[in-house]
């Protein structure tokens, strides 16, 4: 990493955080992970520091996501660095939830992936007529990361189930809607919340707690949004929409934020040990021939028991834990 790769900047009792990799859409290193949770723990005593705001360099998006390719590439040697990646992404997340000073972030562009999990957190999330949120994980062989099941499980309806399964994605209008943002800045005058229309259809295919079911509901319908969300879903790793599913209901449990990064935790742990995220990241980002091969390969092949093993907890030494802090 270079130091350009996050911009620090403390100016009149403000904390700025720039993200700055625009030839990658700013995807998050554990470099930047690192940076990132250090200049918070340091503003976050400073009695100089009142409020924190997190942007982008440039037009293009906030973030989108982690370093996949950089994720890949590690995975190939073994992956022990990708899991330790995981674990300090999943601290900065939760040290941004639970900050002892506003924080605001401006989710200008594409926020997809780890992108959301740095922008949800903070307490004023500023949308723009160009965002794009999206969380498309399940596309390559993982699930709704970086704190998404607490997000996306605590929406309206079935919203949430809807993005995890599709990746589907939202407007800055959207966002806001739904509370993903707390205020949009835009001026185009035809920016309507497109989510409002899609409410009811939404609510009523992906209402079933299992795929099989959500698959055969979208299956008895000939509407162009069913036959859509159907098509997308069928591309998707059966286990990373069953696991999704699951992580969801389990989340909406869930009183504290850090029992949720626990078991997000320990399902990337074990995703990450799978071959359908190798194979995913392959077929849609290096070798872009869209042909992943998932493993099991359909819906009824990944059996409840299968599932069970993925949330199961880790060995002590290996789990999750938040940043102790003063």
């Amino acid at each position: 990493m270079t130091e350009r790769d996050v911009i620090f900047k403390a100016d009149h009792g403000v904390g700025h955080i720039t993200l700055n990799r625009p030839h990658a859409l700013h995807a998050l290193t554990f470099a930047m992970c690192c940076d990132m949770t250090d200049a918070l723990l340091t503003w976050e005593l400073d009695p100089a520091i009142d409020e924190i705001i997190i942007n982008h360099s440039d037009a293009r998006g906030f973030c989108a996501g982690g370093d996949i390719r950089q994720l890949y590439e590690g995975l190939l040697v073994g992956g022990e660095g990708v899991r330790e990646f995981f674990r300090t992404e999943y601290r900065l997340n939760h040290l941004l939830f639970t900050l002892r000073k506003p924080a605001t972030c401006i989710m200008d562009g594409v926020v997809m992936g780890g992108g959301a999990g740095i922008a949800l957190p903070c307490r004023q999330r500023v949308a723009t007529e160009s965002t794009q949120f999206a969380m498309p994980e399940t596309g390559i062989g993982l699930f709704p990361d970086v704190g998404g099941g607490w997000f996306l499980s605590r929406l309206p309806g079935r919203i949430g189930e809807w993005l995890a399964l599709t990746g589907a994605r939202l407007n800055g209008a959207d966002c806001l809607a739904l509370g993903l943002a707390t205020s949009l800045v835009h001026t185009a005058s035809n920016l309507p919340p497109r989510i409002n229309d899609l409410r009811r259809p939404i609510d009523h295919f992906f209402a079933a707690d299992r795929i099989e079911d959500i698959i055969e509901a979208l299956k008895s319908d000939g509407s162009d949004f069913a036959t859509e969300q159907l098509r997308v879903i069928m591309k998707r790793s059966p286990t990373s929409c069953k696991v999704a599913l699951r992580q969801l209901r389990e989340s909406r449990k869930l009183a504290q934020f850090a029992d949720n990064m626990k078991m997000e935790f320990r399902l990337v742990a074990r995703m990450l040990a799978r071959s359908d995220i190798r194979e995913g990241i392959r077929a849609f980002i290096i070798d872009k021939d869209n042909t992943p091969y998932w493993v099991p390969p359909h819906f009824e092949d990944v059996s409840d028991e299968y599932i069970d093993k993925i949330f199961a907890p880790l060995a002590e030494d290996e789990e999750w834990t938040p940043l102790k802090r003063d």
